[in-house]
């Protein structure tokens, strides 16, 4: 049986940069954004904000719709974001915990 998938936005602030990405344990990868665990663009840029996610099925159909979701633009990705959240609070502490 395959593994769940999530495709994530992290922010750093309201409209600021924007990180997008995919995981199988959306709780612990959020919680490495979170507190700069890892090197990379997201600790560089402060993206440390949850602030959109959807689950998938698996792992290669979260994969799928984040290659799509690059090819967007900015304006749309913004969209929904603020479909989801459009007060662009941190989704973090909603989700079940580590």
């Amino acid at each position: 049986m395959e593994k769940p998938g999530f495709l994530y936005i992290m922010a750093n602030r309201r409209n600021g940069t924007l990180y997008l990405g995919v995981t199988s344990d959306l709780p612990k990868r959020v919680w490495e954004h979170r507190v700069g665990a890892v090197a990379g663009f997201t600790r560089e840029h402060g993206c440390k904000l949850l602030v959109w996610y959807q689950a998938f099925e698996s792992l290669d159909a979260a994969r799928l719709r984040e290659l799509q979701m690059k090819k967007w633009k900015r304006a749309w990705k913004l969209r929904e974001i603020e479909g989801l959240n459009p007060e662009w609070e941190d989704l973090f502490d909603r989700l079940t915990p580590l």
